[in-house]
């Protein structure tokens, strides 16, 4: 990958220092000089290119990702080092999504170009697009598996917090005064374990976040620390909470049936309910995060489809996503995408979530 362009003149990187291209003084906040427009941040900028270069090389994407992101509030948004850079991290997020790895770049600085998939007549492109999320779905919700029973480094992240640890016990005080400490407790870890769903997603994407902060009677939240390059990606982000939060559902909910616990089915209810409430598809729930990656043709569908998932569960906020789903699905979007696996896993995520919520 070879972001800055052959034979762009480049400003030394310093706060009122002048442009070595044409002396003049530069205000610190500039990325590009406004008499000749030469771009600003030259050397952090080649640091930048090596270490991802270098990630890339021994395949490391997640690093190459988060080296990448760097570089980008250091470049004007319409550059076109910007935008090769950009379509870099989408490439780089691809092969992380398909589990290939990543490649040194060729020897004139291009990245090797994707072969494209060839074109499936009529209902087969249609039918191929639902198993693939469907497949993706699966895989996504193994992983989840995989890392709560197997993998608890990802779960003790927030844990080695001050902010996490000191906001996790004021809502655990909080709820245990309302609740009892048996449901606190286990609410919170639930909460818990949403948040750190979305910290995992951050982390293999490489977008910088704090760490999670509880708030009383609201849940709790990430603060992201650098933006989502696209929608896709904000959706995948967005997603993790619900994907997380249905695995630990799922689990409680099993314990629950295990022990003939009352509290614990109850946990396992609430858990599901909360995760089903991020997913309404409105900013800045999950759920409208993982809207903006589906096109109105595909938020039609999930009207459709979770209007008789409501019929089914009875559960209302299934019926409050597929009301506004419905009207989403015709709003004016020139620059609308359309993402089938987040439409799969966002209607697997609802119609699990509504089945807990109603068995719990």
């Amino acid at each position: 990958m070879q972001p800055i362009e052959p034979g762009t003149l480049i400003a030394p990187e310093a706060a009122g220092a002048p442009c070595a291209n044409c002396g003049m003084i530069l205000a610190p906040a500039l990325l590009l000089c406004p008499k000749c427009r030469a771009l600003v941040h030259r050397s952090e900028l080649e640091a930048i290119a090596a270490s991802a270069e270098r990630a890339s090389a021994r395949g490391d994407i997640g690093e190459a990702l988060a080296a990448w992101r760097k570089a980008l509030p250091l470049l004007p948004s319409e550059s076109k080092q910007h935008a090769r850079i950009t379509a870099s991290i989408r490439e780089l997020r691809e092969q992380l999504d398909r589990g290939v790895p990543a490649q040194s770049s060729p020897g004139n600085g291009e990245q090797p170009a994707l072969a494209p998939a060839p074109a499936k007549p009529g209902w087969r492109r249609y039918w191929g697009a639902a198993s693939s999320g469907l497949a993706f779905l699966l895989l996504k919700l193994k992983s989840v598996w995989l890392l709560l029973l197997t993998g608890w480094k990802p779960l003790l992240m927030g844990l080695t917090k001050l902010t996490t640890i000191w906001s996790m016990l004021l809502s655990l005080g909080v709820y245990w005064g309302l609740y009892g400490w048996r449901f606190a407790l286990g609410l919170v870890l639930c909460i818990y374990v949403h948040e750190i769903g979305h910290v995992v997603a951050l982390k293999r994407l490489g977008i910088a976040a704090g760490p999670p902060m509880f708030i009383p009677g609201f849940g709790a939240v990430v603060r992201l620390k650098e933006y989502p390059a696209d929608v896709d990606e904000d959706a995948q982000v967005g997603l993790a909470g619900p994907r997380w939060g249905l695995g630990v559902s799922v689990f409680v909910f099993l314990l629950a049936l295990l022990t003939h616990s009352g509290a614990l089915s109850a946990i396992a209810h609430t858990s599901a309910w909360i995760n089903l409430f991020n997913l309404i598809p409105i900013p800045p729930l999950d759920g409208g995060r993982g809207f903006r990656a589906l096109g109105n043709r595909q938020r039609l569908i999930c009207a459709a489809v979770l209007g008789v998932v409501y019929l089914l569960t009875s559960q209302a906020f299934v019926g409050i996503i597929a009301l506004l789903a419905l009207a989403r699905g015709f709003e004016k979007r020139p620059d609308a995408t359309e993402n089938h696996r987040i439409l799969i896993e966002y209607l697997g995520l609802a119609t699990l979530l509504a089945l807990i919520a109603r068995g719990g």
